[in-house]
């Protein structure tokens, strides 16, 4: 009986440690953000079918929305997801390792207005060990302002942080990408 006990906890222990939680859509730094940014206090979020036409990689974390006040004029778009990063040397680690422990990631959300240009960034889920200055918000204002007219690249027009190389060109890559798509679902 004790060992089927050590055994439980060790696999409850296991799990806990490596398994990646749910996104959470309706995270308090949201609402936050959307009063401040578009100035929506009270909002109705209608989520946004991506086609899987639209998804080439075939691996998407997250979801669109179109937000609005349910008692105001304001509207806009709100994407949240994830951007799998890499456990402290999983870069580099044989693949079945990387595979049984899980990368690291973090969740973050975009506020785009109706011309698909970002509003508002924030990260607000961070569990990786290395790169915690991309959560910087005042790293994060750079992409205010983008809306796909352009490439972001990161020494060029978006800054370097030394140290979370991965994390930054993991948000750059995926910011364009999501923008790129909202763009071509509300057009």
């Amino acid at each position: 009986m004790r060992k089927i006990l050590v055994i439980g906890a060790v696999l409850l222990f296991a799990y806990s440690a490596f398994c990646q939680d749910e996104i959470k859509y309706r995270h308090k730094s949201i609402f936050k953000e959307l009063k401040k940014v578009a100035q929506i206090e009270n909002p109705v979020f209608n989520e946004i079918n991506i086609p899987d036409s639209m998804n080439s990689q075939g691996y998407f974390q997250g979801k669109f929305f179109s937000v609005a006040d349910k008692t105001g004029p304001g509207k806009v778009y709100l994407y949240i997801g994830r951007v799998n990063s890499c456990r402290a040397g999983g870069c580099s680690a044989p693949l079945s390792l990387s595979e049984d422990i899980g990368p690291e990631y973090f969740d973050y959300f975009i506020i785009l207005d109706s011309t698909c240009t970002i509003r508002g960034i924030r990260v607000f889920n961070y569990q990786a060990t290395h790169g915690q200055g991309v959560t910087a918000r005042g790293w994060l204002k750079q992409f205010v302002g983008f809306n796909g007219s352009y490439k972001l690249e990161a020494g060029k027009n978006i800054d370097s942080i030394s140290g979370a190389t991965v994390s930054v060109l993991g948000i750059i890559s995926d910011i364009r990408q999501k923008t790129k798509m909202l763009k071509q679902v509300i057009q």
